[in-house]
């Protein structure tokens, strides 16, 4: 039986995905796997039992990731399975920085008790009048799960689209409109686009990417959206850009004290994942992820392991491993199986930093005294009999 306990509500459609062999009702203290959302675990004890954590969303900054692959954590995320909802947020993000909808919603709330209410419209309209998104330039920062979705709806509205993103992937290419300009400078994004909207992930590099140098290259009455994260946005010089009129508004995701008061900002109270949808494809992403490790060993969207798949285990025994990245491991892990009369079959060996994992099937069943003497090797972190 494998101890599972969710952190955060999980939606019912991925936890149902889980057969009698897993107890949902574990304590976070005895758990093996863990699911969890916006729970922040930073100060959380990692129990020695706990092989594998599982975030129904992609943002993973409430998980200590290193500490986690120091101890032979795998955590997991679902990149992806939110991205058609932020991407319709994007785009309402970009309809209610070009058309006043809310002052205009506002004037009507304020004059509901005016009898002449039909009339006076007519008059007040001309305040929130705004301009259309088709024929306009949108620079798209970022072109992974989210970013090529809100490329491909632009192009679809007509925009012109540029796409930025030093570290486009092969199949994020393959889905991406061919009309989108590729851009090679994120500096012809801020001198040539009236709208920008960012989608990468919060990083040394990122953080504060969209700054005072970024503002001063930009036409006046740029739009940005920012519904990826709020470290990406230096708010200090969007506040001033705002003032100056440099950037006509300013869309986030991100309510906090400085967003929240500022003018020209519209903030909403991160909503970017938070429809019924998203959350019933990151649960049973997270869910579908998490019993492939547990069952078969195979890292699948990990954000600090490598990927490593060799399907369903056919042979008579498979044994994972967490270790350090360094020389010599694999061989004296071989070493030992060899003595002890163990045939590998197969076995897949993947780095990612310092970190590393390898699985091998086996002809025979291990027993306990020689997955401690692979315990024992110096790099090894976890050693794990899957089958």
């Amino acid at each position: 039986m494998v101890n599972v306990h969710c952190l955060n509500n999980i939606a019912s459609v991925g936890l149902d995905l889980f057969s009698d062999d897993y107890n949902m009702e574990s304590s976070y203290e005895d758990a093996q796997a863990v699911l969890v959302r916006s729970a922040k675990m930073h100060d959380m004890e990692l129990n020695d039992h706990l092989l594998a954590i599982a975030r129904a969303g992609a943002g993973v900054n409430n998980i200590p990731l290193d500490k986690c692959a120091e101890a032979g954590i795998v955590v997991f995320n679902t990149p992806g399975a939110n991205a058609n909802a932020v991407k319709e947020q994007v785009l309402a993000a970009m309809l209610l920085a070009s058309r006043d909808l809310i002052g205009g919603n506002q004037w009507v709330a304020e004059n509901k008790d005016n009898a002449d209410i039909a009339k006076a419209t007519e008059k007040a309209k001309k305040a929130f009048a705004g301009q259309e998104l088709k024929g306009k330039k949108l620079g798209v920062i970022g072109l992974g799960a989210i970013g090529q979705l809100v490329a491909n709806a632009a192009i679809a509205l007509g925009m012109d689209v540029y796409g930025y993103d030093p570290y486009l992937s092969v199949n994020a290419a393959w889905n991406l409109s061919s009309k989108v300009t590729h851009i090679v400078n994120v500096e012809d994004i801020y001198k040539e686009c009236n709208y920008i909207t960012i989608h990468v992930p919060a990083l040394d590099s990122t953080k504060g990417m969209i700054n005072k140098a970024a503002f001063d290259l930009m036409q006046d009455g740029t739009i940005i959206v920012n519904c990826a994260r709020d470290v990406l946005v230096d708010e200090t010089a969007i506040g001033e850009a705002l003032k100056s009129g440099r950037v006509k508004k300013y869309v986030t995701d991100f309510p906090n004290p400085t967003t929240a008061g500022m003018e020209g900002a519209i903030v909403l109270p991160h909503l970017g994942a938070s429809t019924a949808e998203a959350e019933d494809n990151c649960a049973v992403m997270a869910v579908k992820e998490l019993r492939n490790y547990i069952e078969n060993g195979n890292i699948i969207n990990s954000v600090n392991y490598p990927a490593c798949d060799m399907g369903v285990c056919t042979a008579t025994g498979r044994i994972a491993v967490c270790h350090k990245n360094v020389p010599a491991v694999i061989s004296k892990i071989t070493t030992i199986l060899g003595d002890a009369g163990v045939n590998i079959e197969e076995m897949a060996n993947k780095s990612r930093g310092d970190y590393a994992y390898s699985l091998f099937d086996v002809d025979k069943n291990v027993d306990d005294s020689v997955i401690d003497k692979l315990a024992s090797i110096e790099g090894i972190i976890k050693v794990r009999v899957v089958k």
